[in-house]
């Protein structure tokens, strides 16, 4: 099999951004618990999977997202409720996944697409072609017979080639795209493996909502895409995508908080915890802050009286909800 290069090229402006993002990256890293922190984890898993889909027109908002993944019932589609789960449970995965791996392409696939499409987890067995809104025909995917041959020449050469990590993942998910393998899936399987990829070069990707940033700039995405495809190279896309990537680091340093007191720090992880699941219990407390019966009695009697919570009965318990 050989290993062609893709058609692209190094900009200087893509270098500049490279070296930005990789400062960025050394920022982030000493600073933030984005691989540490459960709720935080949680909530950036939580925008990427409502942001990836919405891309593709699933209908579900980001609380109805979190509603599903919380185990609560939620009045909407059922496809769209399965595409839901079935993103998450592959994201949840994410780290047993190897990016060089065409049998882990095609199960991600499977684990994305189960109940949705005929061929999941299989590469497509007819010509797919990508349309606009308005019926337009963008792009014709590769001829089905060439697609194996084809993919297993980008894994190849994204494994082998000497270019960075970070330059190599933009250019995955862009010739991803111009295969178009799957009859059904390729934009969400294309972001994933995106992020795959980028987290085998800094763990910390695997909890950046980069598809949150994406779909901010959804219109940009497709116009950067649709510019490389008449290009007939990626380099539109690659400085594209190198500064949506930039941009969600930035975001996620501009969000960390100030230094906090103990009181702070613990109202947060509770306030966090409410956001996702509404009620919270001196069980939840406890395990929450790693705190005593007691003490998550008083936390939670303290915050009650300053009016951050409202006691109410939950059964046999008392439970308590944020404040209107």
């Amino acid at each position: 099999m050989r290993n062609k290069k893709p058609p692209f090229e190094i900009t200087e402006a893509a270098l500049s951004e490279v070296m930005e993002i990789s400062e960025l990256v050394g920022k982030i890293s000493s600073t933030q618990n984005l691989s540490t922190s459960p709720i935080l984890r949680r909530q950036n898993r939580i925008r990427t999977i409502y942001s990836s889909l919405a891309i593709e027109q699933n209908t579900l908002s980001l609380e109805q997202v979190t509603a599903v993944l919380s185990g609560k019932r939620v009045l909407a589609p059922p496809k769209d409720i399965a595409e839901v789960k079935n993103a998450y449970e592959i994201y949840d995965h994410l780290a047993e996944l190897n990016p060089y791996s065409m049998d882990d392409l095609l199960l991600a696939h499977r684990t994305m697409m189960q109940g949705l499409v005929r061929e999941a987890g299989e590469f497509r067995s007819g010509p797919v072609g990508v349309v606009d809104n308005k019926g337009n025909v963008l792009h014709f995917g590769t001829l089905p017979q060439y697609v194996p041959s084809l993919m297993e020449e980008l894994i190849q050469w994204t494994e082998n080639s000497p270019f960075p990590l970070l330059i190599k993942s933009c250019v995955f998910h862009y010739e991803f795209e111009v295969i178009h393998p799957f009859a059904d899936g390729n934009g969400r399987i294309g972001r994933l493996w995106h992020t795959l990829l980028l987290s085998k070069w800094n763990p910390l990707f695997a909890w950046l909502p980069i598809e949150s940033i994406i779909h901010d700039h959804q219109a940009e995405y497709y116009a950067a895409i649709n510019q490389s495809n008449a290009q007939g190279e990626g380099t539109v896309f690659i400085e594209f995508m190198l500064g949506i990537i930039k941009e969600a680091l930035t975001e996620a340093i501009n969000e960390q908080p100030v230094a906090q007191s103990k009181e702070e720090v613990r109202w947060a992880k509770i306030a966090a915890f409410l956001r996702m699941n509404h009620i919270i219990q001196n069980v939840d407390v406890q395990n929450l802050l790693d705190v005593s019966p007691a003490t998550a009695s008083r936390v939670l009697n303290t915050l009650t009286k300053e009016g951050k919570l409202v006691k109410m009965r939950n059964g046999r318990y008392w439970a308590y909800k944020l404040a209107d």
